[in-house]
């Protein structure tokens, strides 16, 4: 978690709004935050040179064929774990990364191609090297039920979230099958490739650099969200949002009660992340509470009513370096202090 996050009421609102949807035209997020146009964008751009804001176009790369994600937990040799996470954040195939305490010491989200190539990334190719990692398992994701761009921060009221949400598109969630994958055709990934770079490219400038025309584009734009293939993402610290607490949270839970557990983790409004996963944790979330102090009740109340539990395990995010193929503020200005 960073220290030195200093926003306003109105800043949170903004981010919150483009959390709810990214691309949403800064007219609606300027009424419904209660602020000019001008005011709102000028204040969006402060955020986004601080590093605080950002959207871009996600892939969902199993729906798409373009890999697995594979989840690593991570035990670092005494003094090491800031090298470690370091050298893993700048691998290509790291798409999340964090330091974290507890009983393990660093965090890792890759895609692979497959998942043979989960033995090179953990045993061949060990991250960081291995003098340096004591150890490390790996948990490939199996299904996802929710994840950070879908989640509602609750900074805004009710009736603001919904006009921000009905003009956004579904989750991905609700796409979720067991067909073949939807391969991306070489116009659709240039498409998502600009995107990733700026989820708010207007169409006009997207066509532009697709070499189409702004309705080809459009309309593969919207192809693209309804398979549920694309989405976007406002990255954002979860301070930013009035959020003081991150964290990992590993769960076993009774094969037969997964869906269940899984679906009632889900709902509740801290679950930024949520997957079932392969391994010794079989559900696998992200979770943002607004105090530390709220962390006890959420363990033994949440937590602890949720059907066929045996076991949980929490590890603190201290210091994130890396989300959605993105490095964070806290890795352009972190130095290792071991």
């Amino acid at each position: 978690m960073q220290d030195d996050v200093e926003v306003d009421e109105l800043d949170r609102a903004i981010a919150a709004a483009l959390q709810l949807n990214g691309r949403a035209p800064w007219s609606l997020v300027a009424r419904l935050v209660g602020a000019s146009e001008s005011t709102v964008v000028r204040r969006a751009a402060a955020l986004g040179e601080r590093g605080l804001l950002r959207v871009i176009g996600v892939v969902d790369v199993l729906r798409c064929g373009l890999g697995v994600p594979v989840l690593s937990r991570i035990r670092c040799r005494p003094g090491t774990t800031y090298d470690v996470a370091a050298a893993i954040a700048a691998r290509p195939e790291a798409r999340f990364v964090a330091v974290v305490s507890g009983s393990a010491d660093c965090v890792a989200e890759f895609v692979v191609p497959t998942h043979a190539a989960i033995g090179k990334v953990m045993i061949a190719d060990v991250p960081g090297g291995g003098d340096r990692v004591s150890e490390s398992e790996t948990h490939a994701v199996m299904r996802t039920f929710v994840s950070n761009h879908d989640w509602n921060p609750g900074v805004l009221d009710e009736a603001a979230t919904a006009e921000l949400r009905d003009a956004a598109e579904p989750p991905f969630e609700d796409f979720f099958g067991e067909g073949p994958p939807d391969r991306l055709d070489e116009l659709e990934q240039v498409i998502v490739q600009a995107l990733g770079e700026d989820g708010r490219l207007p169409y006009k400038a997207l066509a532009k650099v697709a070499g189409s025309s702004e309705s080809t584009v459009k309309r593969r734009v919207e192809s693209l969200v309804r398979r549920g293939c694309l989405r976007f993402r406002t990255l954002t610290e979860p301070e930013v949002l009035g959020y003081a607490l991150e964290f990992m949270l590993w769960l076993e839970v009774e094969p037969g009660l997964l869906e269940r557990a899984g679906r009632q983790l889900a709902a509740h409004p801290g679950t930024r992340y949520l997957s079932a996963t392969t391994g010794r944790f079989n559900l696998a979330a992200q979770v943002a509470l607004r105090h530390y102090g709220a962390l006890f009740r959420y363990l033994t109340d949440d937590v602890g009513s949720l059907p066929g539990l045996r076991a949980a395990d929490v590890t603190l995010q201290l210091t994130t370096l890396k989300r959605a193929w993105a490095p964070t503020p806290a890795a352009r200005s972190t130095e290792n202090p071991a």
